[in-house]
């Protein structure tokens, strides 16, 4: 008499229609720091008074620089696929007169994604990094606070940005999408 094993439990994977069944049910309040990210749920770290200081100084930065060149959002959702869904510090979008109320932002309306990565560089870089390439995102800055340096990431290729670029303090940065502007890199920091 032959034995079968025992079924393998399987992991249920969440949609980005799931989470936000979720969170109209009250299973998930609308506020809960979480991402989505193929499929499963991640608690995201709370940000700490330097991590904010510097989402602060670029969307300040941002905003009076581009004026209505494109909508920045800070710490806001963008779908990248059914079950991706992450929340980067920063995001810089193409315009649009209803600012997404209607359908959240996706990877065609990217311009620019920044992380500021405090306690969170290789999370960063090791998962979130090759889902934006994936969804070709035309770039994205990790910015190093513990490292004071902006590594930044074009062109991207499968799961992986073929250009990277190294900033220090002393160096400006400038967006692909906007190179008519430049932001110092101390003045980012707050070096």
């Amino acid at each position: 008499m032959q034995q079968t094993a025992p079924p393998v439990p399987t992991r249920h994977r969440f949609t980005v229609d799931d989470l936000e069944r979720m969170v109209r049910s009250g299973i998930l309040l609308e506020d809960a720091r979480v991402e989505l990210i193929e499929g499963e749920l991640y608690d995201m770290n709370p940000i700490g008074w330097a991590h904010q200081a510097v989402v602060d100084r670029m969307t300040a930065f941002f905003v009076r620089s581009l004026d209505d060149r494109a909508i920045v959002r800070t710490q806001g959702p963008i779908r990248l696929s059914e079950r991706t869904l992450p929340q980067p510090d920063l995001a810089l979008l193409r315009p649009r007169p209803d600012y997404y109320r209607q359908a959240g932002p996706t990877p065609a309306d990217v311009l620019l994604l920044v992380e500021v990565s405090d306690t969170t560089l290789a999370y960063d870089r090791d998962v979130k990094l090759p889902l934006y390439a994936r969804a070709d995102i035309p770039e994205v800055w990790l910015i190093d606070l513990p490292g004071q340096r902006v590594l930044v990431f074009r062109e991207p290729v499968g799961d992986r940005y073929r250009a990277t670029l190294t900033y220090r303090p002393g160096d400006r940065i400038s967006p692909q999408a906007f190179p008519d502007i430049s932001l110092a890199v101390d003045d980012l920091l707050g070096a």
